[in-house]
């Protein structure tokens, strides 16, 4: 599993999401995931749907993922500073 291979199924399972994904040894992960399918939701749900995107993948080929999940309004209130 490489960053490239868990982008590609996070943006299949979350159409028009934004998705970077950087890992330095392929087992460990860091992803931000900007979407407009976290609307209204809290951050475990959030962070539910992303972790269905790369089933059973997690906990095996990705030993560890974090995330951070924000919607789209979130991620462009953050950039304005």
């Amino acid at each position: 599993m490489n960053a490239a291979e868990v982008r590609r199924r996070i943006e299949a399972a979350l159409p028009g999401a934004r998705v970077e994904v950087r890992s330095d040894d392929n087992v460990h992960f860091e992803a931000t995931v900007v979407a407009s399918q976290f609307e209204g939701l809290r951050t475990l749900k959030r962070h539910q749907l992303v972790y269905a995107a790369l089933g059973a993948a997690m906990g095996g080929e990705i030993h560890a993922l974090s995330l951070d999940t924000p919607t789209p309004a979130e991620a462009a209130a953050r950039a304005a500073g």
